[in-house]
């Protein structure tokens, strides 16, 4: 008869693993270890199944992109499991031109876009989803209202000049929220310097007038999330 003994401890010096579980086999006396919590947060591990589930494939496709290269994994020694870091998984997906699942979204990469102009909306989410960042429109400001608490963007752009809630009013309802203290926002518009200029002393960070280059507009964004 078999008597299995299992003993939770902390490895500190291992800087991926949180816990692990030894189950030792008493009449054998040799020990077991399974893992059963990755750790450090910034160091998310995922099996060949949990990358098929999220990139909704049959697991053996996600083998076929490992063995040739597209995706990198190690695999586990002594067990041949494949492990995918995290920010290796992401990689793939980018390169690859998939959908990132939401859960590895880093809220300082997501813009929200203020802009009644649809051309205008979508000429700006092309240029920012090219340096890397996840987009939401918004066509107004009560839409914006409903975008800023779903989708907890780190900076919004901001047309002062829509209809229904302008971009004044979006300004000042965000003063009044402590929730959305950390939200930057840049204003994007046409209006003179006079505006902008109040837009600054009513809560913007930074103001861009219409027409502007398109260097100029990511090189402001870095600069104000660098900020966040």
């Amino acid at each position: 008869m078999f008597l299995w003994v299992f003993a939770s401890v902390n490895i500190p010096h291992w800087s991926t693993i949180k816990s692990v579980t030894i189950i030792t086999n008493v009449t054998s006396k040799e020990p077991a270890m399974v893992v059963h919590q990755q750790t450090n947060n910034s160091r998310r591990v995922l099996s060949s199944g949990e990358v098929a589930r999220f990139c909704g494939v049959h697991f053996r496709t996600v083998i076929r992109w490992i063995e040739k290269g597209s995706l990198k994994a190690h695999k586990l020694p002594g067990r041949g499991n494949n492990r995918i870091e995290e920010q290796d998984f992401i990689d793939f997906l980018k390169n690859n031109d998939l959908p990132i699942p939401q859960e590895f979204q880093s809220n300082n990469r997501r813009i929200l876009i203020c802009d009644d102009d649809d051309a205008m909306a979508m000429a700006i989410q092309r240029v920012l989803k090219r340096a890397g960042f996840e987009t939401q429109i918004a066509h107004d400001g009560f839409s914006a209202g409903s975008s800023l608490a779903n989708f907890k963007p780190a900076l919004m752009t901001l047309d002062l000049s829509m209809p229904n809630m302008n971009g004044f009013e979006v300004l000042a309802f965000l003063a009044k929220e402590k929730m959305y203290q950390d939200v930057k926002v840049l204003v994007v518009s046409a209006l003179e310097d006079e505006k902008l200029v109040q837009a600054k002393a009513i809560g913007a960070h930074d103001c861009l007038s219409k027409p502007f280059e398109n260097k100029v507009l990511v090189a402001t964004v870095h600069e104000l999330l660098a900020e966040h």
